[in-house]
């Protein structure tokens, strides 16, 4: 009777567990990508396993980095800002298909540059 229990309790675990959840671990590794509007460039960023987001924009225009730092969610959200100290914005969502899009902006230097941008996750993670 113990084994039918646990048998059942298995297996009723299992059914409740599902491939479809979305979770921080989908997005852990190295993003990279373009980014164009009123400047262009690439970006990289690395997902941290707390959802802390660490990377940096290159502008092709002014031959400058731009630290990009915030988090992100389990959803896949992405909020983070643009220099240090916070300058802009980079925003947007990445996705368990491995692909991410959003939108940006820059105060430095002025005027204020915005735009969007895409990317893909490492393909050797």
């Amino acid at each position: 009777m113990k084994k039918l229990f646990f048998l059942l309790l298995a297996t009723f675990a299992l059914i409740g567990c599902s491939s479809d959840d979305d979770t921080i671990y989908d997005y852990i590794g190295t993003w990279s990508g373009t980014y164009d509007g009123s400047d262009k460039g690439v970006w990289n960023i690395v997902v941290a396993s707390d959802g802390t987001v660490n990377g940096t924009m290159h502008s092709d225009v002014n031959n400058e980095n731009y630290k990009i730092a915030g988090h992100l969610n389990d959803s896949g959200e992405l909020n983070a800002s643009v220099g240090l100290p916070s300058d802009g914005s980079f925003n947007g969502n990445l996705g368990t298909d491995k692909k991410g899009n959003g939108s940006w902006t820059n105060a430095v230097p002025t005027p204020t540059r915005s735009g969007s941008w895409t990317g893909e996750k490492d393909k050797s993670q």
